[in-house]
C-alpha cells in the first residue's frame, strides 16, 4: 500500500492500487515517489524522483501550479505508479492519460504526467546504461543548434518576499534593470551590442518579445502605429548594423486578437523575422490557421499546444511552417518524440521551448538528437548560468551556437539531491 509521508500530514492508509500491467521478472518495481518545489527559483517548479527497487532513480520535473502538480502525482498518479514496473513506460503513460483524458487532461494533469514520463525514461536509460537519445532510435546529430530567448536572470523567479519582480506574470515578459545577462533590458536599450555579443559567441537566433507592453497597457484589441513602432525600433536597429547575421523570432505570449496581430504581421515582414510565435491565442485552431494565411509570414505553433492531437490538428489545418513543443508540457518525453516525428511527415522543422527548468532543456535535447527535422532547442542564458547550474549537477555548456547532446546513462544528469528535503515547504513523499 501507498503512504503519503509529508511531513505535518497523517499518514492515511492509501487506497488499493489501480490496475496495472502484469510484473515480468526483468520489471523494475517503483518504490517511491518524492517531489519538491525549489522556492528559491520559483514557487511553480515542482522536482521529482521516482525510486525503484533496483536501486536506480529517475528525475523529472514540470512547471507552472507546481503545489497542484505535486497533489495530482502523490493523489492520484501515486495509486496507479507505485509497485508498478517503471520500465513499461508507454503502459503507465497510456493507462494515466486515458483516465486523465476522461476529465478534460489540459494544464495540471499533463504537466505532472510529463515529469512522471521523464523519470521514467531516466531510468530506463540507466537500467539499459544508454542515454535517452538512444532509446528513442539514436543520435542524428551529437551537437543541437539552440537559440537565445532573451530574458533576464529574474525571468520566472518569485522573492522571498512573494513579490514577482517587475510585477509580471508568466507569460508577460519584463523589460527589467541594467545587469550580467539582462537581455531583455539590452535588447530594448542596446539592441545593436546584444546581437553582436551574441553573434561573437556563435549564435545564429535570438528571440524577443518586444510586444507584450502594449498589450499589457492597451489590451489585445488593438495597436497603435505608435506602440508598434516603438516595439519594433530595436529589431530595426539590429538589422541596420548586422543585417541577417542573426535570425530574430518575435514571441507574442499569445497577446493579441487577430485585427491587431494582422496590423503586427505587416509591420514586421520588411524586418524578415524567421517566425512569429503566438501573437494569436492558440485556443482557435481556425483563427491560428488564418492568420497564416492572411500574414504571409512564416508561423511558430507552440508549447501552449497541451497535447499531441492538438499539434495533429495545427498540422492538419496547415496552421503553422514551425512546430515548437515543450517536453515537460506535453506529456513528457514519449508524445514529443511522436510529434516530431509528426511534424516531419509533413516536412516541417520542430524545436524544443524551455524557460522554465533545466530537465526540460536536457529532455528537448535528446529529442531533438533524435530527430531527423531538428532545428532549435530554446535557451535562455541568463537562467543556464545563473539558476540550472544549482538544480542539477551537468554543467550545461553552449559552444558555437550548439549544446553537446548529454552522453550519460538515461537523461546525463541529476537533481541537486538538496532540493529534496524532508520538511521543508513543497516537498511530499509516497512510497510502498
Amino acid at each position: 500500500m501507498a503512504g503519503d509521508e509529508t511531513p505535518g500530514v497523517p499518514n492515511i492508509p492509501a487506497r488499493r492500487h489501480l490496475p496495472s500491467c502484469p510484473l515480468e521478472d526483468s520489471a523494475v518495481r517503483i518504490t517511491a515517489i518524492e517531489t519538491a518545489i525549489p522556492a528559491s527559483f520559483a514557487p511553480h517548479l515542482m522536482m521529482l524522483r521516482i525510486h525503484t527497487d533496483a536501486g536506480l532513480v529517475g528525475h523529472g520535473e514540470s512547471f507552472f501550479c507546481g503545489h497542484a502538480m505535486t497533489a495530482m502525482i502523490h493523489d492520484f498518479m501515486a495509486h496507479r505508479l507505485l509497485g508498478a514496473d517503471a520500465l513499461a513506460i508507454e503502459s503507465q503513460w497510456r493507462f494515466l492519460y486515458e483516465r486523465l483524458a476522461n476529465i478534460g487532461a489540459r494544464g495540471t494533469e499533463l504537466r505532472a504526467l510529463s515529469a512522471v514520463d521523464l523519470a521514467l525514461w531516466d531510468i530506463l536509460g540507466q537500467a539499459c546504461k544508454q542515454p535517452v537519445y538512444r532509446l528513442l532510435g539514436g543520435p542524428v546529430r551529437d551537437r543541437v543548434p539552440v537559440y537565445n530567448s532573451c530574458g533576464n536572470p529574474s525571468y520566472g523567479i518569485q522573492s522571498k518576499s512573494g513579490e514577482r519582480p517587475g510585477g509580471t506574470w508568466p507569460g508577460m515578459g519584463s523589460i527589467g534593470r541594467p545587469g550580467p545577462l539582462s537581455d531583455s533590458y539590452n535588447y530594448f536599450h542596446h539592441p545593436v551590442e546584444l546581437a553582436k555579443e551574441l553573434i561573437g559567441l556563435g549564435y545564429t537566433a535570438m528571440k524577443v518579445w518586444p510586444l507584450d507592453f502594449p498589450a499589457v497597457t492597451h489590451g489585445p484589441m488593438h495597436i497603435s502605429d505608435a506602440d508598434l513602432r516603438q516595439a519594433l525600433r530595436p529589431l530595426e536597429k539590429i538589422r541596420e548594423a548586422v543585417g541577417m547575421d542573426i535570425e530574430v523570432m518575435i514571441d507574442g505570449h499569445a497577446h493579441y486578437q487577430l485585427p491587431a496581430a494582422l496590423r503586427i504581421a505587416e509591420a514586421l515582414r520588411p524586418l524578415r523575422p524567421l517566425w512569429l510565435e503566438d501573437i494569436v491565442k492558440l485556443d482557435n485552431l481556425d483563427t491560428l490557421a488564418d492568420f497564416r494565411r492572411q500574414s504571409r509570414m512564416p508561423i511558430s505553433a507552440s508549447e501552449m499546444l497541451l497535447s499531441a492531437p492538438d499539434y495533429a490538428a495545427v498540422l492538419e489545418k496547415r496552421a503553422a511552417d514551425y512546430i515548437m513543443i515543450d517536453p515537460t508540457w506535453i506529456g513528457g518525453i514519449s508524445p514529443s518524440h511522436r510529434v516530431a516525428h509528426m511534424a516531419g511527415a509533413y516536412n516541417l522543422p520542430v524545436s524544443m521551448h524551455d524557460a522554465t527548468g533545466p530537465l526540460t532543456l536536457i529532455a528537448g535535447l535528446h529529442v531533438l538528437a533524435a530527430a531527423p527535422n531538428a532545428l532549435y532547442q530554446e535557451t535562455m542564458r541568463a537562467q543556464i548560468q545563473n539558476t540550472y547550474k544549482d538544480l542539477i549537477d551537468l554543467e550545461v555548456r553552449i559552444q558555437d551556437g550548439c549544446i553537446a547532446v548529454p552522453r550519460g546513462p538515461g537523461l546525463g544528469t541529476r537533481i541537486n539531491p538538496d532540493v529534496f528535503k524532508p520538511g521543508a515547504p513543497g516537498y511530499r513523499k509516497s512510497s510502498i
